[in-house]
């Protein structure tokens, strides 16, 4: 442990002779920096999915748990009489919070997304429907169908967890996806620090052997490495947050219609999970180029 805080210790003061160590430029440098801004873009990208569709999944499951619709198809002159039949039979039926019939201009307003604006409903036959709201116990389906069938044969009651059910799935399955992503994007993060430090330890393997002949001990050379490649990863991945931000922000507002690309940003306190990006960044960096630094200078021994 006290070898460990001695190591983060150097990390952050850092050494000027062991910095010689390790190439300032070259090929190893462009590859730690590009791998870890474009990790960094695409970790906030996959953060943001997850976290949108998180937020989707509980939106549709919050509207639509308890709700229900009852269709109602019958000719102009019985229309009336059905509606009120339903509404009757809804009144008295156990589990059901309340029933009402949508108005003309409800029934527009959710036609207008296909049909465009200004859609004549009176003179159209569109099926009048009846919103139903359940109490938390809910209510007997079957026994509804059956009433319904026999009080209004024009009644179909359409319940919304046939297909509430598998867009929640759809949504919780790609907040999977993007934790799985943001997992799979570190890993290769590591390997991509771990391949360029093995680059760096290789071409620097002459300057390593004079260093052990004046007294410097590997945990010396590889606290040089460990440093340079983490410091690199960390400013790659700053630099990658930060643009990754920018885009999001320029990205369309939701507004009025909620959808999963609408709505593919931060919201509130969400603003501040990208800034733990760099840190974990830099500690896969730290991780991965100890590991690739031991093995490297055991082979060199």
């Amino acid at each position: 442990m006290i070898a460990r805080l001695a190591s983060i210790r150097g990390l952050v003061k850092g050494d000027r002779g062991a910095d010689r160590v390790v190439p300032p430029s070259g090929f190893t440098v462009r590859l730690t920096l590009l791998t870890s801004i474009a990790m960094a873009f695409l970790t906030i990208f996959a953060l943001a999915l997850s976290l949108a569709a998180g937020r989707l999944a509980t939106s549709w499951g919050d509207e639509l748990a308890r709700a229900s619709t009852v269709r109602i198809s019958a000719p102009e002159g019985q229309m009336a009489e059905q509606v009120a039949a339903v509404l009757t039979v809804l009144e008295q039926t156990p589990g059901v919070a309340s029933a009402r019939a949508l108005s003309a201009d409800e029934q527009r307003a959710l036609l207008e997304p296909w049909f465009g604006p200004g859609l004549p409903v009176e003179q159209l036959p569109v099926p009048q429907l009846v919103e139903v709201l359940e109490t938390g116990d809910g209510y007997d389906s079957d026994g509804l169908r059956l009433r319904l069938q026999a009080e209004a044969p024009g009644a179909v009651l359409d319940e919304h967890s046939r297909w509430r059910k598998p867009l929640v799935a759809a949504a919780s399955r790609l907040r999977l996806l993007g934790w799985t992503s943001i997992l799979l994007i570190g890993a290769a993060t590591g390997a991509m620090v771990t391949l360029a430090a093995h680059a760096a330890l290789a071409a620097n393997a002459q300057v390593i052997a004079v260093l052990r002949l004046v007294g410097a001990t590997d945990r010396y050379i590889a606290q040089a490495f460990v440093r340079r490649f983490t410091l690199r990863t960390l400013t790659g991945a700053a630099a990658g947050t930060v643009l990754g931000m920018l885009a999001l922000v320029l990205m369309p507002a939701a507004g009025d219609v909620e959808g999963l690309l609408t709505g593919l940003r931060f919201e509130g306190f969400q603003w501040l999970w990208p800034l733990f990006v760099p840190p974990l960044a830099a500690l896969v960096a730290y991780i991965a180029t100890d590991l690739a630094a031991r093995r490297v200078l055991g082979e060199l021994a």
